[in-house]
Protein backbone atom coordinates (compact mmCIF):
# COMPACT_ATOMS: atom_id res chain seq x y z
CA UNK A 1 0.00 0.00 0.00
CA UNK A 2 2.85 2.10 0.71
CA UNK A 3 4.58 1.83 -2.55
CA UNK A 4 1.50 2.89 -4.07
CA UNK A 5 0.83 5.86 -2.13
CA UNK A 6 4.37 6.80 -3.08
CA UNK A 7 4.14 6.35 -6.81
CA UNK A 8 0.51 8.25 -6.44
CA UNK A 9 2.76 11.27 -4.90
CA UNK A 10 4.98 10.89 -7.46
CA UNK A 11 2.43 11.21 -10.24
CA UNK A 12 0.86 13.91 -8.87
CA UNK A 13 4.06 16.20 -9.81
CA UNK A 14 4.23 15.30 -13.35
CA UNK A 15 2.79 17.67 -14.95
CA UNK A 16 5.22 20.26 -12.81
CA UNK A 17 8.38 18.56 -13.18
CA UNK A 18 7.53 18.01 -17.24
CA UNK A 19 6.92 21.80 -17.46
CA UNK A 20 9.79 22.99 -15.58
CA UNK A 21 11.88 20.51 -17.27
CA UNK A 22 10.80 21.65 -20.38
CA UNK A 23 11.23 25.63 -19.57
CA UNK A 24 14.31 24.57 -18.64
CA UNK A 25 15.98 22.33 -20.96
CA UNK A 26 13.93 23.31 -24.35
CA UNK A 27 12.61 20.27 -25.97
CA UNK A 28 9.87 17.61 -25.10
CA UNK A 29 12.64 14.92 -25.77
CA UNK A 30 15.21 16.24 -22.80
CA UNK A 31 12.35 17.07 -20.61
CA UNK A 32 11.17 13.59 -20.49
CA UNK A 33 14.31 12.47 -20.09
CA UNK A 34 14.67 14.56 -17.26
CA UNK A 35 11.85 13.45 -15.63
CA UNK A 36 11.80 9.59 -15.70
CA UNK A 37 15.41 9.85 -13.83
CA UNK A 38 13.72 11.91 -11.45
CA UNK A 39 11.64 9.24 -10.70
CA UNK A 40 14.25 6.56 -11.20
CA UNK A 41 16.15 8.50 -8.30
CA UNK A 42 13.14 8.78 -6.33
CA UNK A 43 12.44 5.05 -6.56
CA UNK A 44 16.01 4.22 -5.39
CA UNK A 45 15.31 5.90 -2.09
CA UNK A 46 15.01 3.91 0.82
CA UNK A 47 11.47 3.53 2.40
CA UNK A 48 13.13 5.06 5.48
CA UNK A 49 14.67 7.73 3.37
CA UNK A 50 11.42 8.29 1.56
CA UNK A 51 9.60 8.63 5.13
CA UNK A 52 11.87 11.26 6.12
CA UNK A 53 10.94 13.55 3.14
CA UNK A 54 8.35 15.96 4.47
CA UNK A 55 7.58 17.24 1.02
CA UNK A 56 7.87 14.96 -1.99
CA UNK A 57 6.95 17.51 -3.91
CA UNK A 58 9.86 20.02 -3.37
CA UNK A 59 12.10 16.95 -3.30
CA UNK A 60 11.10 16.03 -7.07
CA UNK A 61 11.29 19.64 -7.87
CA UNK A 62 15.10 20.22 -6.72
CA UNK A 63 16.40 16.92 -8.07
CA UNK A 64 14.69 17.49 -11.55
CA UNK A 65 16.16 21.14 -11.38
CA UNK A 66 19.82 19.49 -10.55
CA UNK A 67 19.07 17.37 -13.24
CA UNK A 68 18.16 20.07 -15.78
CA UNK A 69 21.23 21.66 -14.54
CA UNK A 70 24.04 19.14 -15.00
CA UNK A 71 22.03 18.55 -18.43
CA UNK A 72 22.11 21.85 -19.54
CA UNK A 73 25.93 21.84 -19.64
CA UNK A 74 25.87 18.37 -21.66
CA UNK A 75 23.84 20.04 -23.93
CA UNK A 76 25.85 23.08 -24.59
CA UNK A 77 28.65 21.07 -26.35
CA UNK A 78 26.09 19.24 -28.14
CA UNK A 79 24.60 22.20 -30.10
CA UNK A 80 28.07 22.66 -31.37
CA UNK A 81 28.19 19.64 -33.44
CA UNK A 82 24.40 20.41 -34.29
CA UNK A 83 23.69 20.75 -38.02
CA UNK A 84 22.72 24.47 -38.56
CA UNK A 85 21.27 26.83 -36.24
CA UNK A 86 19.35 25.04 -33.03
CA UNK A 87 15.68 26.40 -31.89
CA UNK A 88 14.04 25.45 -28.51
CA UNK A 89 10.58 23.13 -29.55
CA UNK A 90 7.56 25.05 -30.33
CA UNK A 91 4.53 23.32 -28.60
CA UNK A 92 0.67 24.37 -29.08
CA UNK A 93 -1.01 26.03 -25.99
CA UNK A 94 -3.18 23.41 -24.95
CA UNK A 95 0.29 20.89 -24.71
CA UNK A 96 0.63 19.46 -20.72
CA UNK A 97 3.76 21.99 -21.42
CA UNK A 98 1.87 25.02 -21.23
CA UNK A 99 -1.37 24.30 -18.37
CA UNK A 100 -1.29 26.91 -16.25
CA UNK A 101 -0.42 26.57 -12.46
CA UNK A 102 -0.49 28.74 -9.28
CA UNK A 103 0.61 32.14 -10.28
CA UNK A 104 4.42 32.88 -9.49
CA UNK A 105 5.70 35.41 -7.54
CA UNK A 106 6.91 37.41 -10.18
CA UNK A 107 5.17 39.21 -13.28
CA UNK A 108 5.93 36.02 -15.82
CA UNK A 109 3.49 34.01 -15.80
CA UNK A 110 3.96 29.71 -17.02
CA UNK A 111 2.25 30.27 -20.45
CA UNK A 112 4.47 33.41 -21.11
CA UNK A 113 7.60 31.39 -19.81
CA UNK A 114 7.42 28.63 -22.35
CA UNK A 115 6.39 30.93 -25.45
CA UNK A 116 9.34 30.85 -28.26
CA UNK A 117 10.83 34.28 -27.62
CA UNK A 118 11.58 33.65 -23.57
CA UNK A 119 12.91 30.05 -24.93
CA UNK A 120 15.27 31.49 -26.83
CA UNK A 121 16.26 34.36 -24.41
CA UNK A 122 16.92 31.94 -22.06
CA UNK A 123 19.14 29.95 -24.04
CA UNK A 124 21.34 33.02 -23.09
CA UNK A 125 21.81 32.91 -19.85
CA UNK A 126 24.21 30.80 -17.63
CA UNK A 127 23.06 26.97 -16.76
CA UNK A 128 22.58 28.25 -13.06
CA UNK A 129 20.97 31.94 -13.96
CA UNK A 130 18.45 29.87 -15.66
CA UNK A 131 17.87 27.15 -13.46
CA UNK A 132 17.57 29.98 -10.41
CA UNK A 133 15.15 32.23 -12.26
CA UNK A 134 12.63 29.39 -13.96
CA UNK A 135 12.58 27.93 -10.20
CA UNK A 136 12.48 31.17 -7.87
CA UNK A 137 10.48 33.49 -11.10
CA UNK A 138 8.56 31.10 -12.30
CA UNK A 139 7.46 27.97 -10.23
CA UNK A 140 7.85 30.29 -6.73
CA UNK A 141 10.77 27.75 -5.23
CA UNK A 142 12.36 29.35 -2.03
CA UNK A 143 15.93 30.97 -2.53
CA UNK A 144 16.95 27.95 -0.18
CA UNK A 145 15.71 25.27 -2.08
CA UNK A 146 17.63 26.72 -4.89
CA UNK A 147 21.11 26.95 -3.23
CA UNK A 148 20.88 23.35 -2.61
CA UNK A 149 19.84 22.28 -5.93
CA UNK A 150 22.87 24.90 -7.78
CA UNK A 151 25.12 24.04 -5.20
CA UNK A 152 25.60 28.11 -4.48
CA UNK A 153 24.71 29.72 -0.72
CA UNK A 154 21.22 31.50 -0.99
CA UNK A 155 22.53 35.01 -1.25
CA UNK A 156 24.81 34.04 -4.82
CA UNK A 157 21.24 32.56 -5.81
CA UNK A 158 19.02 35.68 -5.38
CA UNK A 159 21.40 37.37 -7.76
CA UNK A 160 21.62 34.80 -10.26
CA UNK A 161 17.74 34.69 -10.48
CA UNK A 162 18.06 38.41 -10.20
CA UNK A 163 20.31 38.90 -13.45
CA UNK A 164 18.01 36.55 -15.75
CA UNK A 165 15.41 38.35 -13.89
CA UNK A 166 16.43 41.95 -15.82
CA UNK A 167 17.51 40.74 -19.20
CA UNK A 168 13.74 38.58 -19.08
CA UNK A 169 12.01 42.09 -18.35
CA UNK A 170 14.32 43.77 -20.79
CA UNK A 171 13.08 41.64 -23.61
CA UNK A 172 9.67 41.41 -22.61
CA UNK A 173 9.46 45.20 -22.50
CA UNK A 174 10.07 45.67 -25.96
CA UNK A 175 7.49 42.54 -27.11
CA UNK A 176 4.08 43.56 -28.67
CA UNK A 177 0.91 42.77 -26.84
CA UNK A 178 -1.05 39.45 -27.33
CA UNK A 179 -3.70 41.33 -29.35
CA UNK A 180 -0.86 43.13 -31.20
CA UNK A 181 1.17 40.03 -32.20
CA UNK A 182 -2.01 38.33 -33.15
CA UNK A 183 -2.88 41.08 -35.52
CA UNK A 184 0.58 40.93 -36.90
CA UNK A 185 0.66 37.84 -37.49
CA UNK A 186 -2.63 37.47 -39.26
CA UNK A 187 -1.17 40.25 -41.65
CA UNK A 188 1.39 38.42 -42.58
CA UNK A 189 -0.40 35.49 -43.16
CA UNK A 190 -2.55 37.33 -45.34
CA UNK A 191 0.51 39.26 -47.27
CA UNK A 192 2.10 35.86 -47.66
CA UNK A 193 -0.88 34.42 -49.73
CA UNK A 194 -0.74 37.27 -51.93
CA UNK A 195 2.81 36.32 -53.35
CA UNK A 196 3.67 39.75 -53.84
CA UNK A 197 7.01 40.41 -52.45
CA UNK A 198 6.19 44.32 -51.82
CA UNK A 199 3.01 42.87 -49.03
CA UNK A 200 5.49 40.78 -47.20
CA UNK A 201 8.20 43.58 -46.56
CA UNK A 202 5.26 45.83 -45.19
CA UNK A 203 5.48 43.50 -42.27
CA UNK A 204 8.39 42.58 -41.72
CA UNK A 205 11.39 44.95 -39.69
CA UNK A 206 14.04 46.43 -41.66
CA UNK A 207 16.39 44.22 -39.61
CA UNK A 208 14.25 40.97 -39.12
CA UNK A 209 16.29 38.12 -38.51
CA UNK A 210 15.15 34.61 -39.42
CA UNK A 211 16.43 31.73 -38.11
CA UNK A 212 15.70 28.48 -39.12
CA UNK A 213 16.02 24.48 -37.45
CA UNK A 214 15.91 21.17 -39.55
CA UNK A 215 18.41 19.46 -37.11
CA UNK A 216 20.35 18.67 -40.68
CA UNK A 217 16.76 16.59 -41.12
CA UNK A 218 15.32 18.72 -44.10
CA UNK A 219 16.41 21.98 -45.91
CA UNK A 220 17.03 25.01 -43.99
CA UNK A 221 19.17 28.11 -43.71
CA UNK A 222 22.44 26.87 -42.25
CA UNK A 223 22.80 30.85 -40.73
CA UNK A 224 20.68 33.24 -39.98
CA UNK A 225 18.84 35.24 -42.89
CA UNK A 226 18.92 39.11 -42.63
CA UNK A 227 16.85 41.82 -43.20
CA UNK A 228 13.20 42.38 -44.59
CA UNK A 229 14.19 41.83 -48.84
CA UNK A 230 16.24 38.73 -47.99
CA UNK A 231 13.67 37.34 -45.16
CA UNK A 232 10.76 38.03 -47.44
CA UNK A 233 12.61 36.13 -50.60
CA UNK A 234 13.39 33.70 -48.86
CA UNK A 235 10.11 33.11 -46.98
CA UNK A 236 8.87 33.20 -51.15
CA UNK A 237 10.89 30.88 -52.24
CA UNK A 238 9.80 28.18 -49.46
CA UNK A 239 6.81 28.71 -51.50
CA UNK A 240 7.85 28.03 -54.34
CA UNK A 241 8.87 24.52 -53.25
CA UNK A 242 5.74 23.41 -51.47
CA UNK A 243 3.01 25.00 -53.42
CA UNK A 244 1.10 22.12 -52.26
CA UNK A 245 1.90 23.27 -48.27
CA UNK A 246 -1.59 24.38 -46.31
CA UNK A 247 -0.59 26.84 -43.68
CA UNK A 248 -2.56 27.75 -40.83
CA UNK A 249 -2.62 30.29 -37.83
CA UNK A 250 -2.23 28.37 -34.52
CA UNK A 251 -2.31 29.64 -30.85
CA UNK A 252 1.04 29.22 -28.64
CA UNK A 253 1.93 30.24 -25.50
CA UNK A 254 3.65 33.14 -27.66
CA UNK A 255 -0.07 34.35 -29.45
CA UNK A 256 -0.76 32.98 -33.19
CA UNK A 257 2.26 31.00 -34.82
CA UNK A 258 2.25 29.69 -38.37
CA UNK A 259 1.91 25.76 -38.54
CA UNK A 260 2.70 23.98 -42.28
CA UNK A 261 1.92 20.70 -43.09
CA UNK A 262 2.30 18.31 -46.12
CA UNK A 263 0.23 15.51 -46.89
CA UNK A 264 -1.36 16.02 -43.41
CA UNK A 265 1.51 15.98 -41.28
CA UNK A 266 3.52 18.54 -39.43
CA UNK A 267 6.47 20.43 -41.91
CA UNK A 268 7.43 23.58 -40.03
CA UNK A 269 6.22 25.80 -37.16
CA UNK A 270 7.04 29.37 -37.67
CA UNK A 271 7.13 31.37 -34.64
CA UNK A 272 6.90 35.03 -34.50
CA UNK A 273 8.40 38.10 -32.40
CA UNK A 274 6.66 40.96 -32.78
CA UNK A 275 7.74 44.28 -31.02
CA UNK A 276 5.59 47.47 -32.20
CA UNK A 277 3.32 46.47 -35.41
CA UNK A 278 6.51 44.27 -37.12
CA UNK A 279 7.45 41.00 -36.95
CA UNK A 280 11.33 41.43 -35.91
CA UNK A 281 12.20 37.68 -35.62
CA UNK A 282 10.68 34.33 -37.45
CA UNK A 283 11.49 31.37 -35.97
CA UNK A 284 11.18 28.43 -38.25
CA UNK A 285 11.16 24.86 -36.47
CA UNK A 286 11.45 21.83 -39.18
CA UNK A 287 12.83 18.98 -37.15
CA UNK A 288 10.85 16.31 -37.39
CA UNK A 289 11.77 15.68 -33.57
CA UNK A 290 10.59 18.96 -32.55
CA UNK A 291 7.42 18.38 -34.51
CA UNK A 292 5.56 15.45 -32.42
CA UNK A 293 3.28 17.74 -30.34
CA UNK A 294 1.68 18.86 -33.41
CA UNK A 295 0.79 15.53 -34.94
Amino acid sequence: MEAMDDLVVVEAERRTLLALAYRLLGTVADAEDAVQETYVRWVRLTDAERAGIVNPGAWLTRVAGRICLDALGSARARRESYVGQWLPEPVPQDSLFVTPFPDPLDSVSLAESVGMALLVLLESLTPPERVAFVLHDVFGVPFAEIAETVGRSTDAVRQLASQGRRRVRERRARLATREQHDAVARAFLEAAATGRLDRLITVLDPDVVLISDAGGRKSAALRPVVGADRVARFLQGIARLHPDAEVVLVPTADGLAALATLDGSPDAVFSFVVEGERITEVLAVRNPDKLTQWS
